[in-house]
């Protein structure tokens, strides 16, 4: 029996998709590097299942049926172009090789690009979902060939999440790296998400006193309404976690966090394509702050914690607070699709964020109930330049600023930091300014530089130049922007 599809790579994400194509009526063949996790993978969770293991590649690629359908799941960079190369001489023209890692698009690009060449179609389909997700359904994000996409559609489409209308959280993306991106943008965003809920947590534990158990319980209520999500829901129950002495397990865990790149990679592109994508550099930077663990103690002895007693109603502020962490996602969200339109405009990827959103509904790790809203945004407009100014995301944030202002002064007044929540506030008050001190700082460049400036009582594209100090002259410096 050949089998449908064949998966390299059997780590966690690895197994648990395999045995999700299984429970789904294909039939898999698996192969490892190190060949002893296929026979232990073939003994344990596999047993029973339509899957086979591979002893080689040679063999991993004769049990294959045509066009073969390779995908890896190995970790990302240089083990991907080596089983790449590994693989070119053993397949033919139309086969295909799917890349289902976290890899930087730019090397997804290069992929597509050295494989078409050769006559073989690459595809770079971000996962998202974790191992829960990988074997329930996870938000599958495919790009690069578009030719292959028709044979493996019915495969990625019956493993993928299902939204609430049954909708799967899988469609193609766009050419090259154009699935690589959406997840990166995906992962840019889960760094947002993810920094403003510590935040929010942080404001009502460290700044109002709020227990642990009752933070479970405000995190739960939270769930049921505009905040449903599934960070929103992880939070609570990790919130009312007890280690085995009793004690929260939260106090156990050291405050330094990790991250694999994919935030620092969408903070990259923002700079490159020049968009303020604001908060997610922040939620990447609070990470690299967490991480100065021993220089924060030793800083924490020479400035101790304002110790400012909290005085109100706590239930107003935890409301308060709900509407800030509300208002700040919608601005996590508006930076991401931002600059996966200006991608999408760069790479001439003709991006479907309606699509996007919905295949962000289920299975990932940034599901939440507000992108069914994002989906309705962008299907009445597909033009939409920037969610702030949809009219449903409008109104929200018009309903939770005042709300916001206060509970980013409360944060600062108690000395706890509010990096992403002060950071959105930050962009929505720039990006619904009329007019901006970029005037003066105009002023500034061509003051120092010559560097010129443009007039608002003349047409765009004119620039001007300045003898400040009546001893500059005339001459200007050439226009060119980075």
């Amino acid at each position: 029996m050949k089998a449908d599809i064949g998966v390299i790579g059997l780590a966690v994400m690895g197994q648990n998709l395999v045995l999700n194509m299984a429970d789904h009526g294909f039939t898999v063949v698996v192969f490892n590097r190190t060949v002893s996790k296929v026979d232990e993978f073939l003994q344990g969770p596999a047993v029973g299942q339509s899957i086979i293991g591979a002893s080689d590649l040679a063999d991993f690629i004769k049990q294959l049926k045509k066009p073969r359908r390779v995908m890896l799941m190995v970790k990302a960079g240089a083990p991907v172009d080596e089983f790449i190369e590994q693989l070119v001489p053993l397949l033919d023209k139309g086969d295909i090789i799917i890349d289902g890692g976290n890899s930087f698009y730019v090397d997804s690009q290069r992929r597509y690009e050295t494989l078409h060449t050769k006559g073989i179609y690459f595809i770079g389909a971000g996962v998202s979902g974790g191992e829960e997700g990988a074997r329930r359904g996870p938000s599958i994000m495919p790009g690069g060939s578009r030719d292959a996409w028709p044979h493996v559609k019915p495969i990625f489409q019956s493993i993928a999440a299902r939204s609430e209308d049954g909708a799967p959280c899988c469609d193609w993306v766009g050419d090259g790296g154009a699935g690589h991106y959406v997840k990166m943008i995906h992962n840019g965003i889960e760094y947002g998400d993810m920094q403003l809920i510590c935040e929010a947590f942080d404001l009502m534990h460290r700044g109002l006193g709020i227990s642990y158990a009752d933070l479970s319980k405000i995190f739960a209520e939270w769930n049921k309404g505009a905040l449903n999500s599934y960070l929103i829901e992880i939070t609570a129950q990790i919130a009312a976690n007890i280690d085995s002495d009793g004690q929260p397990l939260l106090d156990k865990i050291l405050d330094t966090a990790g991250q694999k790149g994919t935030g620092k990679w969408t903070v990259m592109s923002a700079l490159d394509l020049g968009m303020p994508v604001t908060l997610i550099a922040e939620s990447v930077f609070a990470r690299c702050l967490s991480a100065l663990k021993e220089e924060r103690i030793e800083a924490s002895r020479h400035y101790p914690m304002i110790n400012t007693p909290f005085q109100g109603d706590p239930k107003k502020v935890c409301s308060q607070i709900a509407d800030a962490l509300y208002a700040s996602k919608i601005v996590s969200y508006a930076q991401g699709f931002m600059l996966m339109r200006t991608a999408s405009q760069e790479n001439r990827w003709s991006l479907n964020f309606g699509s996007i959103a919905l295949m962000w509904r289920g299975g990932c790790i940034i599901r939440s109930r507000f992108l069914g809203k994002i989906k309705e945004a962008f299907d009445k407009n597909r033009e939409l330049a920037n969610l702030l100014i949809d009219p449903f995301f409008v109104s929200e944030l018009t309903r939770c600023q005042f709300a916001w202002r206060e509970v980013v002064a409360k944060g600062v007044m108690l000395g706890i930091p509010m990096n992403c929540m002060s950071a959105g506030l930050s962009f929505f008050d720039g990006y619904r300014a009329k007019r901006l001190p970029a005037n003066l700082l105009q002023a500034q460049r061509d003051y120092f530089g010559a560097h010129t400036y443009e007039r608002v009582d003349k047409p765009r594209g004119q620039f001007f130049h300045t003898n400040w100090t009546g001893r500059g002259g005339d001459v200007s410096s050439s226009q060119y922007s980075v």
